[in-house]
């Protein structure tokens, strides 16, 4: 790789690591493991950083890789393996319970199969279209409908569940 390439590669990766880690992190609900799906996407995208130029889309290129690296991380028998003896403990709350509410949801979320999980955090999180999280999971839209809906009646179910202060506020994001 030239050098030129390198400096636009390493810029790039800069930019968009916070977000593609985050997208990681809530489709695994693992921290390591969503630093290696990350890692090994963007191991590919150097590898395949000087035909760029033919990609569309780069952002939503680069999204779609490290979805299926977490899809691919789901598939290996030791990923389904839960290792914590206990939870870790709660961090401190300096946010007036944006801590707690985060906490909330991403109890919530784990709740959710597999695909469902996935879906809800494309759509809602990532923000993305029906079509955008079809064309990414290689699914059809009716799918991805279905896998919606069912996610949204199980946090319904699951939020309300919840003990009295714990639920999410509307308009917080994670």
């Amino acid at each position: 790789m030239q050098v030129d390439d390198e400096r636009e590669y390493v810029e790039y990766v800069r930019l968009r690591l916070p977000r593609l880690h985050r997208v990681a992190y809530l489709v695994l609900g693992d921290e390591h493991r969503a630093q290696d799906a990350v890692q090994n996407a963007l191991t590919t995208l150097y590898k395949r950083w000087s035909g760029r130029g033919q990609v569309d889309n780069l952002d939503a290129y680069v999204h779609t890789m490290v979805v299926r690296a977490c899809l691919a991380d789901q598939r290996r028998p030791w990923a389904r393996v839960l290792l914590r003896a206990e939870p870790p403990d709660r961090p401190v709350d300096e946010a007036g319970g944006l801590v707690d509410e985060r906490l909330a949801i991403r109890q919530c979320l784990r709740r959710l199969p597999e695909r469902q999980r996935i879906v809800v955090v494309l759509r809602f999180l990532c923000d993305m279209s029906i079509a955008d999280v079809a064309a990414t999971l290689g699914r059809s839209e009716n799918t991805v409908k279905s896998h919606t809906a069912a996610a949204l009646r199980t946090l319904r179910d699951a939020f309300e569940s919840l003990p009295a202060g714990a639920e999410a506020q509307p308009g917080r994001s994670l």
